[in-house]
């Protein structure tokens, strides 16, 4: 298991355990967490589930990959911590990982 903390747009957090190997999307959707909405279910399709990687985090989460950047081009508020949700898999290097939502998602 490792710690996120999921910060709301209006800075309220939820910190939650997530299994390793489950990606930072389904672990918001297991626990209720608002602002990630995963339309697609985790397929890389929607960009339903974007989040911001706080700096500390960006080089342990690593890049976007082609597809997840082609999909991004089209959310609001994208900045250089963007990411998709469901493209993030926890590790135990990722135990503490922060990560915030837009205002909106879509």
């Amino acid at each position: 298991m490792a710690k996120v903390t999921y910060v709301e747009f209006d800075g309220t957090e939820h910190v939650v355990d997530v299994p390793v190997g489950t990606s930072v999307m389904k672990g918001a959707i297991r626990n209720n967490v608002p602002g990630i909405d995963a339309d697609c279910g985790g397929h890389c399709s929607c960009a339903t589930c974007h989040v911001h990687v706080v700096a500390p985090w960006r080089d342990k989460v690593g890049e976007a990959t082609g597809a997840e950047q082609a999909l991004l081009q089209f959310a609001d508020g994208v900045d250089g911590g963007s990411r998709l949700s469901c493209q993030i898999l926890i590790t135990h290097d990722l135990d503490g990982l922060v990560v915030t939502m837009p205002e909106v998602q879509g």
